[in-house]
């Protein structure tokens, strides 16, 4: 299985380091209108690769998106999804577990949305809270009621970053595209969105004092995201760092991500069968008739 190239691949060898990884675009790159031209050139083909993608019936797309606050995960998948027949895609967003899912596996709440055949599934965060989230805050840990915490939880992540690439590598041999993508935001910029949050009436509702108390933990988010990239991008399940402080470059490299990798599948419509073709040619002379 042959990953989409991209500057922004997460190599497979584990050497991913977030301090090579960039947030801002290359210089010399697209300006905002060509990248507008850009991603509505994508969303255009997506609209019709979804259609083939239902028609043929052999493959289910799952994308799943991770990023620190306002780094723009909400923004890019209701772009890329624009126009889109709503009917071929379903997001799920995963915030704090609930008790019934507290009582299962790590892995269960996310099985439970996977998209079937012929549909796109976005994650709007993903199973990866587990190492993300949950490692910078391993108190979170008491409501799991494991059987057994190691003194050590390195070993713990571990182990966890085994189940996920197991269970991603499960969901491709059954015929899932599995593209994650991290939008990569800067400390800097990401204090600039916050600040227009709280200056603009119409985006207050989405700041809370929560997110300031989870940016004083940026190099421990840092940490995790460092450790769970390198330990789980394979050829089958690649992870992108995508470049998020431009919101525009970020939505352009991630729609033509998608694109690329849905045309890559060989995706047809279904010929049909010589009765179905009978059954046509019945129906036209029938519809003629009427005239």
């Amino acid at each position: 299985m042959v990953p989409i190239e991209s500057p922004y691949l997460v190599p497979f060898d584990g050497s991913f380091r977030v301090a090579g990884a960039p947030t801002c675009p290359p210089d010399g790159g697209p300006d905002e209108d060509a990248l507008e031209d850009a991603l509505d050139a994508s969303v255009d083909r997506l609209r019709e690769l979804q259609r083939m993608l239902y028609a043929d019936d052999r493959f289910a797309v799952l994308l799943v998106f991770q990023a620190m606050d306002a780094g723009g995960k909400d923004g890019t998948i209701r772009h890329l999804t624009t126009g889109v027949n709503p009917a071929g895609f379903q997001v799920s967003s995963f915030k704090q577990p609930s008790a019934e899912e507290l009582e299962h596996d790590f892995l269960w709440r996310c099985t439970r949305r996977l998209p079937e055949r012929g549909r796109i599934g976005i994650f709007n965060r993903s199973h990866y809270e587990e190492v993300l989230v949950v490692r910078v805050h391993p108190e979170y840990l008491e409501s799991q009621d494991l059987p057994e915490l190691p003194d050590d939880l390195g070993l713990l992540w571990r182990d966890r970053y085994a189940s996920i690439a197991d269970w991603e590598g499960h969901l491709a041999r059954s015929g899932t595209i599995v593209l994650k993508f991290w939008l990569n935001v800067s400390r800097t910029e990401q204090r600039r969105r916050f600040l227009a949050r709280i200056e603009r009436p119409e985006k207050n509702w989405k700041f809370s004092l929560a997110d300031i108390e989870e940016r004083r933990l940026w190099d421990a988010y840092m940490d995790a995201y460092e450790e769970a990239l390198a330990a789980t991008s394979r050829p089958w399940a690649p992870w992108y760092a995508i470049p998020a402080d431009d919101k525009d470059f970020m939505r352009a490299t991630v729609a033509d991500i998608v694109v690329r990798r849905l045309e890559s599948l060989g995706l047809a419509y279904p010929e049909p069968s010589a009765r179905a073709l009978e059954e046509l040619e019945i129906g036209r002379r029938e519809l003629e008739a009427e005239g």
